[in-house]
């Protein structure tokens, strides 16, 4: 055989072996994962992705022991714990230890989002995070938390939660102090020093420190409330808020107080408690001096010197300064108390007023007056007392004169001249201006008379019928 034929005949065989190999164009994945049908354009590339699913991770750092299915995957890893981020955003500064992690966060300047969810209309920028989001709507949460039974769509929503559980908090503000189980929750902490807040509402002007807090605060001014709370029907603008919420009717307070024992569903309300007890009130009113422990009740407190109350009730025309207020004002209206005591069952609208009430029970007074040593169950019930003692009354009735030490019993005043008496006895069709008025008449009907007469025994529903008893003993 010459050469020629030799180089036809080799030309030949290597065409046939070509033909028996699968047939593929440049580019085209033949190989597919058993698993999760996945194609790869070569064999050693879905052998390394076959790892993902046997659970091998031959591949372990030294320094925090965790484990990965290939060395390159080690390798870049590792590249954290040296802390050298060698690729740099021209545009914000931030720094990556590997090119992808760059590209990937440069989509974020360029606002492309190709990848879009087809049940909400979110849009993503890469097909991961969509992946990932998509978990959402199939309600799939495979990853449960051991200690509170918390679900999860992802592994690392799961490990993330579980250092609320540990004591570990490894990220500290150089500013205040504040520790973190994140690095990137301390990043967003730390635009509240800068004061810096590039994102704006187009409706109030309100800014904030991130997207995420504009967009929650955008359903505000849409008054979309998806998310609704399957035993009282109270919605929420999103589901962290339902779930915080849900704690109520759950009774689950994990975090308690060590000086007073307080507890509380969520360790922000804690740390929010314990201000009380450091006496620390940062926060001044420049107008009467009144301080707060937080800047939200400072703002809430500025409200009533402003005199604005823009949010009004359908049923009375009570006026309110928060939308908060107006809500609980009108579960009096709708008489619906979710809120029972396990001692004497009386029922309460909010939480709040069941906790207070609750007080009464326990004996505990923590409040006492300097003046007279009345002792009460409220910082603000001792404040209202202790202007009995000043004499100062600086709500005065623009009808007949009379003043009063709050705000309050000058508005029950005011029903009387107006004639209003909303409040009707069922039995004699008796009305009244107060509802406390109300229960101190019906004892009237009622068996019980609990002031006696410790001279002739004769007993009274009413402590002021009794004293009008009294003087005619007296007299006689």
């Amino acid at each position: 055989m010459s050469s020629t034929q030799k180089d036809q005949h080799g030309a030949r065989s290597q065409c046939s072996q070509e033909a028996d190999k699968p047939h593929r164009r440049k580019g085209e994945k033949t190989y597919s994962c058993d698993e999760c049908g996945k194609d790869f354009s070569r064999t050693d590339s879905l052998k390394t992705h076959q790892l993902i699913h046997s659970g091998v991770k031959p591949y372990s750092c030294d320094l925090c022991r965790k484990s990965f299915t290939q060395a390159g995957s080690l390798n870049r890893h590792q590249l954290i714990h040296s802390g050298v981020k060698a690729y740099n955003c021209d545009l914000c500064g931030k720094s990556f230890t590997e090119a992808g992690g760059l590209k990937r966060h440069q989509l974020i300047h360029s606002g492309v989002k190709a990848y879009n969810c087809d049940l909400c209309g979110k849009s993503f920028t890469q097909a991961g995070s969509l992946n990932r989001h998509q978990l959402i709507h199939s309600g799939v949460k495979a990853y449960n938390c051991d200690l509170c039974g918390k679900s999860f769509t992802e592994a690392g929503g799961l490990k993330r939660h579980q250092l609320i559980h540990s004591v570990v908090k490894p990220y500290s503000c150089d500013l205040c102090g504040k520790s973190f189980t994140q690095a990137g929750r301390l990043k967003k902490h730390q635009l509240i020093h800068s004061g810096v807040k590039p994102y704006s509402c187009d409706l109030c002007g309100k800014s904030f420190t991130e997207a995420g807090g504009l967009k929650k605060h955008q359903f505000i001014h849409s008054g979309v409330k998806p998310y609704s709370c399957d035993l009282c029907g109270k919605s929420f603008t999103n589901a962290g808020c339902l779930k915080t919420h849900q704690l109520i009717h759950s009774g689950f307070k994990p975090y308690s107080c060590d000086l007073c024992g307080k507890s509380f569903t969520e360790a922000g309300g804690l740390k929010r408690h314990q201000l009380i007890h450091s006496g620390v009130k940062a926060y001044n009113c420049d107008l009467c001096g009144k301080s707060f422990t937080e800047a939200g009740g400072l703002k809430r407190h500025q409200l009533i010197h402003s005199g604005v109350k823009p949010y009004s009730c359908d049923l009375c025309g009570k006026c309110f300064t928060e939308a908060g207020g107006l809500k609980t004002h009108q579960l009096i209206h709708s008489g619906f108390k979710p809120y029972s005591c396990d001692l004497c069952g009386k029922s309460f609208t909010n939480a709040g007023g069941l906790t207070t009430h609750r007080l009464i029970h326990t004996g505990f007074k923590p409040y006492s007056c300097d003046l007279c040593g009345k002792s009460v169950t409220q910082a603000g019930s001792l404040k209202r007392h202790q202007l009995i003692h000043s004499g100062v009354k600086p709500y005065n009735c623009d009808l007949c004169g009379k003043s009063f030490t709050e705000a309050g019993r000058l508005k029950r005043h005011q029903l009387i001249h107006s004639g209003v008496k909303p409040y009707n006895c069922d039995l004699c069709g008796k009305s009244f201006t107060e509802a406390g008025s109300l229960k101190r008449h019906q004892l009237i009907h009622s068996v019980v008379k609990p002031y006696s007469c410790d001279l002739c025994g004769k007993a009274f529903a009413q402590s002021r019928n009794l004293q009008k008893h009294l003087v005619t003993h007296f007299w006689n």
